[in-house]
Formats: structure tokens, C-alpha cells, sequence
């Protein structure tokens, strides 16, 4: 057991008060030779977070002695809530004054202070483990003497003060990079210097920058990785192919969109007797990004591949994500295949997972496969007539097995994402609604599947492994939830011991209603977050015992190390030594790619609705048609039919004085009775846009019936 777990179960013991250094060097029974290492461990723990140091040099649990450790979750108003590392506990509040220099995205540790007139739990901050970030994008604003920093992130509270000498020439209205010198205190705001600056918001391209400048994301691979990179040969040997299954000569296909181009997933499809042999092959990214090497550390770095409205930000060099690991077309690749036999009801038999080496026969897009299968396109069809019969075979087991999902309880959201379409200047000219189509839900489905089969392969080995985990929601969330929900006329079944099916059977109730978005959007928020873990704790979403991420190893770093535990299970290296080791290190790894999958899906996020601001001021005067898809005190928010959303403020219903009713969620006008609820369809006129905060104001014109 190593020395980390033994300080962990001496102090989770029964008996256990806090101890110093000495104590604890007597209680674990080690050699005085040991203090060292002893003291290493416990600093590192309490930079952790996993160990408390109180004022008497006594170590203790955190939670033993009143305490909370976590990341802090800013708000534009200069409070937080502490999200604690124990995800059965609850947000805790933290006033402006109990941060005590601590700032949105910090790790700390936290005292509750129970608030019993207030009814909720509040906080101070006592201890900062680790802070979020030491650098702030923001725009500069230059005085005589000094300049001040307006961060673009609101959550970030506090303006940073700059001293004239360290602005490094930036002048006013300029978007730059501060480094932080000092934090704030009390009443005196943080301290910082111009380290970088980015150049005005209005020049192309800059805004999508600052956006990857306050996200920290990593915009250019160092110079060892693309050394390593470039040693990589793009021929496969005849030696590479020994041990591999030899899949070259049967018809396997990529579908994807029209721009990827890290294509690493293929699928291949056969009728059997009795059913349906599904292959689905993908990408070796382990054979060549081995443990440890540059590439794999810089890999694990970044977490995953980020996906900007103008660009992508990959976790592999190119030569890789684009080059050698892409199932590019009638090329050579080297695959991990799983090859499933599914009977006529699309139950699994029997599957075979094996390396193996493909040829794709065609690179096919969405596009294509849906006007074969959906549009009879005539051109289309016979352009691929060779795998007409296959495309049919896939979307008949594709049914299948979405059906089979449904009976058991998935919920499957209908959310038509939008794209942002630029031009070469990064302007948005377009706003297009994507629609999940027939070949999007055959790649969605077979993928579906093969995670399941490998999450399930691995858990009965009982190998330490990664597993993608949904857990059973909040029951205070539920609660919210059925009360939002009653006032739409629906209701939640079993809400005490919440099942997926219950609430699969509303988001079927409420299609091809008005409220159809808003009820999938606060349904879906209502859920915990999937994320990354080492163990198993099934995935509620897709009402799943066993899943994981196997499929996307080019830019999925937990798809990648499955796949390499996945060989060496295949190879019979799996050793108690390796076993140790990998149960030691793979509880990090999950984290650490949750983590980086949340932030790549807040910059996702931010720059596409950056866009869509832009988009939408130049739009101003402007009528649209949209739905209500929230009501509050202070308004109705529209939701146009671009998916683009902006706030009617109930200051601007000038015919009458507008209440709301928080039981029926509406707003009623005192005089004239008129409601605003939730559904409504309506036209409004694009009053005000401000990009920087991304707020699109409308004026009500009227209602539609």
C-alpha cells in the first residue's frame, strides 16, 4: 500500500484525532529514516486538499475537522458558491466579504457557516490550495497614472489595477493579457501587469482570441512533441501488421461531416444468419502515442481536441489527428476493431475485440448518407450504389438498437444545434440549424453500442479502467424540476426513486409542443453532469449499466488510455505490478479530463454565442418570430427560430403593468389580463446587442396564435 493510502486510512479510523508529524510517524510504525518522505507526502496531501494542517501542526481530514474542499463558482455580483470536491454534498454560498482574496475558478478550502434565519448554508473561505488561474483576459482602459483591466470573464469580480509603467504601451480599448502580481484584499482590488496584447475587439479574429487566451488553451505544440510527431512514418510495415486481424479488403466506411478531418471511427455492417454483424473500427492512436513519451504528456495536458466556431484546437499535432491516425480513404490504417453479432431484436450474441488493419473504401459524409437513405437522390444513389444494401442494413439495426435504448429508459434530448457560418473574416453571415438526421443517428447508435460492449468486456475482468458515469440525479433538483413541470401541466412518475424512464416519458409527452426546447433544456440542466471516473457507476442518461469512451481516441484522451489497457488486457501484460500502478493513476486522469471537457465546452460554448451576438447586431430593427422559452420577474426571454435567445424586459410592455405569477410562471398584465407564459409564440424586434456580454435586448411587436 503506498504511504498516501496508509496516512488516509489512518486518519478515516474510527479513533483517530488530528496528529503532528511525529504522531503519525508512530502511529503508521515507520522508521524515523521515513520522516522525509513522511513530510513530503503530507505537504503534498495538503496541497491537495485530502489533508488539513490546523494551527496546532496537527494533520486531520478536511471534513473531520468542520471543513470543505472545492473550486469556487464566481458571480458577476462579487459573491460565489464553493462546489465541493464531494458530490453529495451541497453548493455553499460564500459572501464578498468571506473570500478572502479568493477568486471564480480557485480550489480551497472552506468553514460552513450555517445561516438559520437566511435558511442556507454559507461559508468562508480559509485557505487557498490553488488558484484557477494567475492570468486575466480583459480590455484595458489607460490613465494618467494608471490603467484599469475590465475582465472579459464576469465571474471574475474585481477590475485589475495596473500601474502606468506596466502596461507595456497598450492603449485604451485594447483586449490584453494581465499577469497577476498581487491578489486582492479587502477592500483593494488585485494588481497586474500587460503581458501580451491581443489587439482591438473589432479586429478580426481577435475576439475568438481572447476567448482562447482566458481559457488558457494551448495554441501551438512544443517543439519536442513535434520532433516526435515527425518521426511517426506515414507507411504501415509488414511488421506492424502481425497479430492484426486483416479487415482491408471489406467494405468499411467513415461517415462524418463535411469538414472534419480527424476521421477515427469507421463502421462496417454484414446480415448474418439470425442477424447483424456490426463493426465499428477505430483508430490505433496508442500504437503511436505510447505512455510517457512527449506526445502523450502533452496529450494528457490538454484532455481533448476543442472545438472553436472558427477553428480547432487538437490534441494531437496534425501529422497524427489529420495524418497517419485518420481513417482517411483507400489508405492503410491501423485499428482496434469491435465486432459484434447482434440477433433480429439487435441483442448481442458474441463480439471480438482485436487489433486489426482497415482500407475505408469511401469517406462519407452526413450529408450523402441521409439523401440515400431519406432523399432517394437518385445522383447520390448511384454514385454509392455498391453500398446501397449496407447503408440500408445500418439504418435498419440503427432502428433497432435506438428502439431498444428506448424501451429501456434513455432519454434522448431533441436539441437542432446551431452553426455559426463565418466568412474569411471571421464575420458570422449565417446562423443554420443542424438537425440530427438518419446517418448522424447510425454513427450516434453503432458508437453507442460498442462503448457499452467494451465498458462491460472490461468491468467483469475486473480491470482497473475509465468509465464515462451519468449518476441518479439530485432529489432537490427533481423537486424543482416536477414543480416547474406541474405548471406546464405535466408530471414526473416515481419522483422518489427517479428512474430514466419517468422522465423519458415527459420529454415524449412534450414533442412537437411549443415548450418542447425549454422543457428539454431544464430537464437536461436539471441532471448532474456525466463525467469521467475509475469506477463504475452506470450512466442514468442512457439508463446504462456500463459505458465508457473507446470511440474517439484522436481527441479524447480517456479514449486512449482505454485503448491501451484494452491491449495490454489483449497481450496479457496486465501484471499486478502494472494493475497497482494503473489504480493508482487513473483516478487523476479521470478527473483531470473532466476538468479539461468542461472548460473545452465553456470556450465551445462562449465563442459561439459570441458570434451569434455579432450575428444578431447587425440585425438591429429587425422582426423575428421565436417561442417564450423562460418567464421572469423581470421579463420574458424569446428563443428565435435560429435557436438565437434575447430578454424582452418587462419595462418595455408599456400597455399595461405586468405581474408574475411564480406558480403559473407568467406574467399578467394588471389591466388588460393579457399572459406571457412559457410556449407563446410571438414577434419581437431586435432593440440592443452587446457583444461583449452577449445580451440581445427585443422589443415585444406581438403575439401569435
Amino acid at each position: 500500500m503506498k504511504l498516501k493510502d496508509k496516512i488516509l486510512e489512518l486518519m478515516k479510523s474510527e479513533g483517530y484525532r488530528p496528529m503532528t508529524e511525529g504522531e503519525i510517524l508512530a502511529a503508521l510504525d515507520l522508521d524515523i529514516k521515513e520522516a522525509d518522505l513522511l513530510l513530503k507526502t503530507l505537504q503534498s496531501m495538503e496541497k491537495e486538499g485530502l489533508v488539513v494542517k490546523n494551527r496546532k501542526d496537527r494533520y486531520g481530514l478536511p471534513e473531520r475537522m468542520n471543513l470543505v474542499v472545492g473550486h469556487l463558482e464566481g458571480n458577476p455580483k462579487g459573491y460565489a458558491f464553493l462546489i465541493p470536491d464531494n458530490p453529495e454534498m451541497e453548493d455553499i454560498y460564500i459572501g464578498l466579504e468571506n473570500l478572502n482574496g479568493a477568486v471564480h475558478g480557485d480550489r480551497v478550502i472552506v468553514r460552513p457557516l450555517f445561516k438559520p434565519s437566511e435558511g442556507r448554508l454559507e461559508g468562508e473561505v480559509v485557505r487557498i490550495l490553488k488558484r484557477a488561474s494567475t492570468r486575466i483576459v480583459g480590455t484595458i482602459e489607460c490613465g494618467k497614472q494608471f490603467a484599469f483591466v475590465t475582465p472579459d470573464d464576469k465571474r471574475f469580480y474585481f477590475d485589475v489595477f495596473v500601474p502606468k509603467s506596466d502596461t507595456a504601451g497598450a492603449k485604451s480599448g485594447q483586449k490584453v493579457v494581465v499577469s497577476i502580481t498581487r491578489w486582492p484584499e479587502g477592500r483593494r482590488n488585485p494588481e497586474g501587469r500587460v503581458t501580451e496584447i491581443l489587439g482591438y475587439e473589432d479586429e478580426p479574429g481577435i475576439d475568438v482570441l481572447a476567448v482562447i487566451k482566458k481559457y488558457n488553451l494551448p495554441m501551438e505544440f512544443p517543439e519536442k512533441v513535434l520532433r516526435q510527431a515527425e518521426q511517426i512514418s506515414e507507411e504501415i510495415t509488414d511488421e506492424e501488421l502481425k497479430g492484426r486481424l486483416d479487415l482491408r479488403s471489406e467494405k468499411i466506411v467513415t461517415i462524418d461531416g463535411e469538414d472534419a478531418k480527424d476521421l477515427d471511427d469507421a463502421v462496417s455492417i454484414k446480415k448474418i444468419a439470425g442477424g447483424y454483424r456490426l463493426g465499428v473500427h477505430i483508430a490505433d492512436v496508442s500504437y503511436y502515442v505510447e505512455e510517457d513519451t512527449p506526445l502523450d504528456k502533452e496529450a494528457r495536458k490538454r484532455g481533448c481536441s476543442v472545438y472553436l466556431v472558427d477553428r480547432v484546437i487538437p490534441m494531437l499535432p496534425p501529422k497524427l489527428s489529420n495524418g497517419i491516425c485518420s481513417l482517411n480513404p483507400k489508405v492503410p490504417r491501423l485499428t482496434m476493431s469491435v465486432i459484434i453479432d447482434f440477433d433480429e431484436s439487435a441483442r448481442v450474441k458474441s463480439y471480438q475485440i482485436t487489433p486489426s488493419v482497415i482500407r475505408t473504401c469511401e469517406r462519407m459524409t452526413y450529408t450523402a448518407v441521409n439523401k440515400i437513405l431519406e432523399e432517394n437522390d437518385e445522383e447520390t444513389i448511384k454514385r454509392y450504389e455498391y453500398l446501397l444494401e449496407d447503408f440500408k442494413l445500418m439504418e435498419e439495426l440503427a432502428a433497432k438498437l435506438n428502439r431498444k435504448r428506448f424501451e429501456r429508459g434513455s432519454l434522448d434530448f431533441n436539441f437542432e444545434e446551431a452553426k455559426v457560418i463565418l466568412d474569411e473574416n471571421g464575420r458570422p453571415v449565417e446562423i443554420r440549424k443542424e438537425k440530427r438526421r438518419t446517418g448522424e443517428r447510425i454513427i450516434e447508435e453503432f458508437m453507442l453500442a460498442a462503448n457499452e460492449v467494451i465498458a462491460e468486456h472490461i468491468y467483469w475482468l475486473k480491470v482497473p479502467f475509465v468509465y464515462r458515469v451519468h449518476e441518479i440525479p439530485d432529489m432537490e433538483k427533481m423537486y424543482a424540476l416536477q414543480e416547474f413541470l406541474h405548471n406546464l401541466g405535466y408530471s414526473i412518475k416515481g419522483i422518489k426513486n427517479i428512474k430514466p424512464k419517468a422522465l423519458q416519458q415527459i420529454l415524449e409527452a412534450v414533442k412537437g409542443k411549443p415548450e418542447e426546447r425549454v422543457v428539454n433544456t431544464v430537464l437536461l440542466r436539471s441532471l448532474k453532469r456525466a463525467r469521467y471516473s475509475e469506477e463504475n457507476l452506470g450512466h442514468f442518461g442512457l439508463a446504462s449499466h456500463y459505458y465508457t469512451h473507446f470511440t474517439s481516441p484522436i481527441r479524447r484522451y480517456p479514449d486512449l488510455v482505454i485503448h491501451r489497457i484494452l491491449r495490454e488486457q489483449l497481450e496479457g501484460k496486465l501484471d499486478e505490478g502494472r494493475m497497482e500502478y494503473l489504480n493508482e493513476v487513473l483516478g487523476r486522469i479521470a478527473k483531470h479530463s473532466s476538468e479539461r471537457e468542461r472548460i473545452a465546452e465553456e470556450a465551445e460554448r462562449e465563442t459561439v454565442e459570441l458570434k451569434m451576438a455579432e450575428y444578431m447586431a447587425g440585425k438591429i430593427g429587425e422582426v423575428f418570430t421565436g417561442i417564450i422559452s423562460s418567464v421572469t420577474p423581470f421579463g420574458f426571454f424569446v428563443e428565435l427560430e435560429n435557436t438565437v435567445e434575447g430578454l424582452v424586459h418587462v419595462s418595455t410592455l408599456e400597455d399595461d403593468f405586468y405581474r408574475f405569477d411564480e406558480k403559473s410562471i407568467t406574467l399578467r398584465g394588471e389591466r388588460t389580463k393579457k399572459v406571457f407564459k412559457i410556449g407563446d409564440r410571438v414577434k419581437v424586434r431586435v432593440a440592443r446587442v452587446n457583444k461583449n456580454e452577449r445580451q440581445i435586448d427585443f422589443i415585444f411587436e406581438e403575439k401569435l396564435d
